[in-house]
């Protein structure tokens, strides 16, 4: 066999195990515990069409790769698309995580690309690619997310209800019309009552939809003071987080 050929076969091998393990060592770092390091994921649709995904995963300093540990996804805004990874630690998880010594979490904050949305079937892949990787409790996945990404929880949560043990979308916009879906589903909902970019409304109907349809589990915290930005006092709550820990999927 030439070397040409050997050098072609060669490369052919080493991206389908890039392909196929969704890694990228020239992106992404080795996981540890108690670090927050850069990822990457590539999944193909139905059509043969990859989608590739950058994000941040965080896992607690008591990760042992052998103790089910709860996952938690973070979804941000559109101001946080594009290419730049460094800007998805603006707000929320992914900014807090690596300053809080009892994190509990594996944190998971991808970046959504520049002029898109979120995708929630793409997501759904992710949070079980990283569940099996790390060896995270399946019966505690969590997914929140602010303004776009709170648009995100709400069709993630949506469209995969049985998979997530509670979600926590901020200033998003849901589908009241697909309210029942969500009636077992613990949803704590935070939203400003100053939003102008997205009325407290948008919120008001989803809870209150659910709750029509039998929902007991959803609850809404409105935020008198605040605009747009109501995460940065709701992530900054201790109760949020435990509130979390204490749901979990039977």
């Amino acid at each position: 066999m030439s070397t040409h050929l050997i050098v072609r076969v060669a490369a052919a091998i080493l991206l389908t195990v890039v392909l196929v393990s969704g890694w990228s060592g020239a992106t992404a770092d080795e996981p540890k515990a108690g670090e927050q390091v850069k990822q990457q994921f590539t999944t193909k649709d139905a059509d043969g069409n990859e989608t590739t995904l950058h994000y941040w995963l965080y896992l607690p300093a008591k990760h042992d790769g052998k103790t089910k540990l709860p996952l938690l996804m973070f979804l941000h805004g559109s101001g946080e698309r594009g290419d730049d990874l460094e800007v998805v630690k603006k707000h929320g998880p992914p900014k807090i995580c690596t300053t809080e010594k009892d994190w509990a979490y594996i944190t998971v904050s991808p970046q959504c690309p520049k002029d898109k949305r979120w995708d929630a079937t793409t997501l759904a892949k992710l949070v079980d690619h990283v569940a099996a990787q790390q060896q995270a409790d399946e019966k505690r996945l969590y997914i929140t997310g602010l303004s776009m990404g709170g648009s995100g929880s709400w069709a993630l949560a949506t469209n995969y209800p049985d998979k997530f043990a509670a979600a926590v979308p901020m200033c998003g916009r849901g589908d009241a019309a697909l309210a029942e879906k969500l009636i077992k589903l613990p949803i704590w909902v935070f939203h400003g009552a100053k939003d102008v970019g997205s009325p407290v409304a948008l919120s008001e109907t989803m809870v209150e939809a659910i709750k029509k349809a039998g929902g007991e589990k959803v609850k809404l915290t409105i935020d008198p003071d605040a605009g747009h930005d109501c995460w940065t006092t709701a992530y900054g709550k201790p109760e949020l987080y435990q509130w979390l820990l204490e749901q979990k999927r039977p």
